[in-house]
């Protein structure tokens, strides 16, 4: 089995005669049953399964339907407590729980309906002058229930009140800066404010009056699995679906991007190049699709207003289908409906696979090249036989090696995680035989996972870059090549810390052969944690750094450690037959002296820590103003302090890339690439839409700050920089008899 990582009350009555009707397939209260079962025999913390447990299924389904706290009053909340609170797990056990989750959900439908009139009423009827000295929360999921109907709608009003300024100021925002830029003045032909806003409460209300039996059952057995831990998770049939798209980067489908607009039309904002749409030919970026014949069989689905993930299950769908769309095309009177078909493909997300550059700096016999491998993921195929991210990483790592690089650098920023066996077999191109990671299994068995690679594939010296957003296969992997000293750490405070292995169970295998099982779901259940070969796990506080670099994620809540009901952090012995590298050739002392300086030195870096100052002060007031006239103030001061940035980095930028194209070549290595001799050499210009061609909005060339020079940001730069001094110091140490 492949293992995984990765917003005087009305009394409370029985409304689920109310519901649309059940769709075909499993008997959900079953399969409640059964996915409990497995979460008490399977599950790693081994929780009692009581009235304490049930006590958090309740707050979990709560948190689920009203994480802002802006639906339900206290009261309410304190009636579901004593009606229902402690007798959850009974009921899930006895196959009665449904209705009483139908019943708070239908509860929660009337309020979101109260809620959607009222701001209706108030967006057409009131007339907000923005002048009061009043603020609205920023982040409620921390704040009470409302306690009467009264401070209900002054949440709501603030709501709408915030929402309409701050369109009205991003407006303002945006048309200044297009005059100022000699640019078209956007939003002549964008609805108003005011129907925007109404128009954002309308889709909220279609998407909750269009949930079944089915939506409202993965809700509460999502909650229930989140009630063990933050990791597992109960996927219905369609989100399975998606999970298997995300772990393996590859679907069969149309090969197009979609966003929902204002008007709840799902638009075409990318289109795969050689995709299916795009070999069509047909459909075009900036169509709105508004229904879905999933079969092409004239059977019309109107999409308006539906979730995305009811959209994609129904445009996705066997290789070689069609799929039909009805389309809206072009605006005013110059707008026509059209239908197409399309024929569904294998769709790859090339931009989301291993990549690489390779940098030369120099010629001749004083060249120095660095490599810098990207690695989004560590994908795989689910039902395999498809992409599977250490034979790309392999692939590309034997090409480099070809071109005699002198270090490489692995960006792991923002990887999420993925695969464990992936994970593990990769560590050792570059650590070679021995322990990668160690597992612990709801029995207590530790087990360490090893590497069979005799030798590693790359020795040379190593630079990994990290963010708080490396979570779980990234933190092995990170973890590892720390413990044995083999490469230098570079990031942000820490990686995210999910210490914990997931394994997905088909619950339909769990239930009676004569029951209906279609449909039924799986369930991602934490059964393992994961220890560094150190012993230490990183759960909570993931891999620190050897260098670490300030980030913005500093000034948020980021990290398992804010998850919650989040396992513990703790430490077992270090794996047996660990032999780790002499930390002296890492050279740590002199990269940290020459990389703080560089730090101290670089305004990016300056910059960041003002924001970072800024945004932890925004957290701490978790309030924003509705005064017109002081968020003038504060945005005047943004767009002065954005200007004055702006030019210093124009020049400063202007200069870096002028230097860069002095100082080394860049060349392209992707998995098309492997066998091109000479590597092809990177176009940032010509690079941007070589996978997907995306819809260019109006407000683009307003909001987007300067590219980075070369196409290379702040961190990235830095963690060549170390990567070069580390070079130089172990060409200085092998001479010097250090390195053996």
């Amino acid at each position: 089995m492949t293992r995984f990582f990765r917003f005087a009350a009305a009394p409370i009555l029985a409304l689920t005669s109310l519901l649309p009707a059940p769709v075909a397939g499993a008997e959900f209260e079953l399969v409640g049953r059964e996915m409990t079962r497995l979460l008490q025999n399977g599950h790693y913390a081994r929780l009692p399964f009581d009235e304490r447990m049930s006590e958090r299924f309740l707050e979990r389904y709560l948190n689920t339907l009203d994480a802002s706290k802006s639906y339900f009053l206290q009261s309410e909340v304190n009636q579901y407590q004593f009606k229902y609170g402690r007798k959850l797990h009974d009921l899930i056990t006895q196959k009665k729980v449904l209705p009483v989750a139908s019943e708070i959900y239908e509860i929660y439908r009337s309020r979101v309906a109260e809620r959607v009139t009222y701001v209706q009423k108030l967006i057409k009827e009131e007339v907000f002058d923005f002048q009061s000295d009043r603020a609205a929360v920023t982040d409620r999921s921390k704040e009470s229930w409302p306690t009467d109907i009264d401070s209900l709608h002054e949440v709501w009003r603030n709501e709408v009140e915030e929402s309409l300024l701050s369109e009205k100021l991003r407006r303002k925002k945006l048309t200044d800066r297009a005059r100022t830029m000699g640019k078209k003045v956007p939003f002549k032909n964008e609805i108003t404010p005011e129907e925007k806003i109404s128009l954002r409460y309308t889709r909220l209300l279609k998407s909750v009056q269009d949930s079944n039996h089915e939506d409202i059952a993965n809700d509460f057995f999502s909650a229930v699995t989140k009630a063990y831990d933050p990791h597992s998770e109960y996927l219905s049939a369609g989100e399975l679906e998606q999970f298997k798209i995300d772990i393996s980067n590859e679907l069969v489908g149309i090969g197009a991007r979609l966003k929902m607009n204002d008007l709840g039309e799902t638009e075409i904002k990318g289109i795969v190049n050689g995709g299916p749409a795009d070999t069509q030919g047909n459909l075009k970026l900036g169509d709105r699709v508004i229904a879905v014949s999933k079969d092409n069989d004239s059977d019309w689905i109107d999409i308006v207003y539906k979730p995305m993930d009811k959209v994609i299950e129904n445009i996705l769908g066997k290789e070689g289908s069609k799929v039909g769309l009805r389309i809206k095309r072009g605006l005013g009177e110059a707008e026509e409906t059209l239908e197409i078909e399309i024929e569904r493909g294998i769709v790859t997300m090339k931009d989301d696979l291993v990549t690489a550059e390779i940098f030369e700096y120099g010629e001749g016999e004083e060249m120095t090249k660095l490599a810098v491998m990207r690695i989004p993921s560590f994908y795989f195929d689910f039902d395999d036989g498809g992409n599977r991210v250490s034979v790309d990483v392999e692939r590309i790592l034997k090409r480099i090696k070809k071109e005699n690089v002198d270090g490489l650098a692995l960006d792991l920023r923002g990887n999420g995680g993925g695969s464990l066996p992936e994970v593990n077999r990769m560590t050792g191109f570059f650590v070679g035989r021995g322990p990668v990671v160690q597992v612990k299994s709801i029995n207590g068995h530790i087990q360490p996972l090893n590497s069979s690679h005799r030798r590693p594939i790359y020795d040379g010296p190593l630079v990994v870059l990290t963010d708080k957003y490396s979570a779980s296969a990234t933190e092995i992997l990170a973890g590892a090549l720390q413990d044995y000293n083999r490469a230098v750490i570079v990031g942000s405070s820490s990686t995210f810390g999910k210490g914990t292995v997931q394994k997905p169970m088909d619950i339909a295998a769990y239930m009676p052969v004569m029951t209906d099982r279609e449909r039924a779901g799986w369930l991602k259940l934490t059964f393992q944690k994961y220890y560094r070969v150190s012993g230490s796990s990183v759960q909570i506080k993931g891999v620190v750094p050897d260098i670490i670099l300030p980030a913005m994620s500093d000034a948020y809540e980021r990290g398992e450690g804010y998850r919650k009901y989040a396992l513990p952090h703790d430490v077992i012995g270090k794996a047996a037959g660990l032999k780790s590298r002499d930390r002296q050739e890492l050279f740590m002392p002199l990269l940290l002296e020459k990389s703080g300086k560089r730090v101290a030195d670089e305004q990016y870096f300056k910059y960041l820590r003002e924001d970072i100052d800024r945004a932890k002060a925004a957290v701490r007031k978790n309030a924003v103003s509705l005064n017109e006239g002081e968020r003038l103030t504060e945005l005047k001061e943004d767009e002065l302090r954005r200007e004055t940035r702006r030019a210093e980095r124009r020049k400063r930028f202007a200069e870096i890339e002028a230097k860069d194209q002095k100082t080394f070549k860049a060349f392209r290595l992707t998995l098309d690439t492997l066998k091109a001799n000479p590597l092809p050499k990177v176009d940032r210009e010509k690079e941007g839409d070589q996978y997907v061609r995306s819809l260019a909005d109006e407000t683009d060339d307003l909001t987007e700050t300067l590219k980075w020079p070369s196409g290379i940001d702040a961190v990235k730069r830095e963690g060549m920089h170390i990567l070069r001094d580390l070079v130089d110091a172990t060409k200085a140490g092998k001479i010097a008899g250090v390195i053996r």
